[in-house]
């Protein structure tokens, strides 16, 4: 079996794929600080959870944006599950997508992993959206070339920056939409602000890059840990497709056997 290990900023999300099937999946917090052995021990609980053992896994892949968490995850590879991983890295791994930007070697290995699943599935032209701690709208070409996208600061941070930064404005759960755009007390103004304000941020910027593909018109998916709250809020995002970065890891993985 594979794993498939994307490692992020703020999580950390894992697969166990049989073949071309995802079997398991977790989501575990990056933790910079974290040792292999303590990640080793958080592992093995995850896997006893699904009835799974280390000795089952014959190969792992990582992308990470997290340098740091690379020689941890190397580490806990080669020494409880002895495998030699594959990073994703760019441009030391074939992933079959031609980077054209500016500087390939600066792209995001979680963006390529993305486009990779992506563009594997629809083969046309494209516009990803991840909402992580950033918020990364890539773009993939009709003939399956990566040429660029746009950065934004993701919906958790700029949150925690104004809370952080005034006094009276509270912390608050967004799970669930406001009712309308309109606020009627700080609590819906806040969610109005932030789930109206990114998914128009959002809408914005697809409406915007759409235009440079004419005459194609780009398909638009989402994934990410805040897709599902945000993409709503975002017409333009035709669907939400959580386990994408994982399945860009298997396809690179296999690609690269």
């Amino acid at each position: 079996m594979l794993l498939a290990v994307d490692i992020g900023n703020s999580h950390m999300v894992l697969g166990l794929f049989q073949d071309k099937n995802l079997v398991c999946n977790w989501r575990m917090q990056t933790n910079r600080s974290t040792t292999s052995d303590e990640l080793a021990a958080g592992l093995q609980g995850l896997f006893q959870l699904k009835n799974r053992r280390f000795n089952e896994i014959t190969g792992v892949i990582i992308g990470s944006v997290a340098p740091p968490l690379e020689s941890v995850w190397c580490n806990l590879t080669k020494k409880y599950l002895n495998c030699e991983p594959m990073l994703v890295t760019g441009g030391k791994i074939d992933t079959g997508l031609a980077i054209v930007t500016d500087n390939p070697g600066e792209v995001g290995a979680d963006r390529i992993i993305n486009s990779v699943a992506a563009y594997s599935r629809y083969q046309k032209a494209l516009i990803i959206v991840d909402f992580g701690t950033a918020i990364t709208l890539d773009c993939v070409s009709a003939k399956g070339e990566y040429i660029g996208g746009a950065i934004a600061p993701g919906l958790g941070i700029s949150f925690d920056a104004l809370i952080n930064q005034t006094a009276k404005l509270p912390r608050i759960d967004i799970s669930s939409p406001p009712r309308q755009p309109i606020g009627t007390n700080t609590e819906t103004a806040l969610k109005s602000g932030l789930l109206y304000g990114f998914g128009g941020l959002v809408e914005g910027l697809i409406s915007r890059i759409a235009q440079q593909f004419h005459p194609d018109i780009p398909k638009v998916i989402a994934t990410g840990g805040m897709a599902g709250v945000i993409a709503p809020f975002a017409p333009s995002i035709e669907s939400v497709e959580p386990m994408l970065t994982l399945e860009g890891l298997q396809i690179i993985h296999a690609r690269n056997c």
